[in-house]
């Protein structure tokens, strides 16, 4: 027989893994704002295998229109200016010998739009995975009910994946509020 406490925290950690999914992806969207996450997608060649940036360089955020990068090794300038420029980061590099820098422009109006399109349209992709999730795990209590699982309980487990389910909505709800302030804002 199905274990009803098993299937809503497994419906539960699905859910939340959207969620935190949402959030990183939230974290890579530039917003105006230095933000060291926009280089977390690019990887260099180091000692013959792809690494992280982070992984060669010191990458820091001196003030909020600028990013940093220190490489520990002097060779990887080169490797990391070109993962850069050939990046869909869109800010080209300027390097003194010492440090890396990346001058992050301001946004325009249009490209602000754009963010917060984009923003809800990961958001949206986020609260499907949250149904879908639901959904298996209402799929499951209905199977279990047909191999003598209590109606009251099948009932009641929906009820409580219902509140799960909501739970996580209102919390990718917030966090596209609070990217999209945070893109509007000048």
């Amino acid at each position: 027989m199905l274990d009803v406490k098993k299937c809503l925290s497994d419906c539960e950690e699905r859910m939340e893994l959207s969620v935190m999914h949402l959030d990183e992806t939230f974290a890579q969207i530039r917003a105006g704002k230095a933000n060291v996450h926009i280089l977390d997608d690019l990887r260099v060649s180091s000692y013959g295998s792809m690494v992280p940036i982070n992984n060669v360089a010191a990458v820091t955020t001196p003030d909020s229109r600028t990013i940093a990068i220190k490489p520990w090794d002097k060779s990887m300038f080169h490797v990391i200016e070109k993962a850069i420029i050939d990046s869909t980061i869109g800010i080209m590099p300027e390097n003194n010998g010492e440090i890396i820098r990346l001058g992050i422009p301001p946004l325009t109006e249009e490209r602000r739009r754009q963010l917060t399109k984009q923003c809800s349209k990961e958001a949206e992709e986020a609260k499907v995975a949250i149904r879908n999730a639901r959904r298996d795990g209402i799929d499951k209590l209905k199977k279990a009910v047909k191999d003598g699982l209590s109606e009251d309980i099948e009932k009641d487990a929906e009820a409580d994946l219902q509140k799960i389910h909501d739970k996580k909505v209102k919390a990718i709800e917030d966090l596209l509020a609070a990217k999209n302030k945070e893109i509007m804002t000048v």
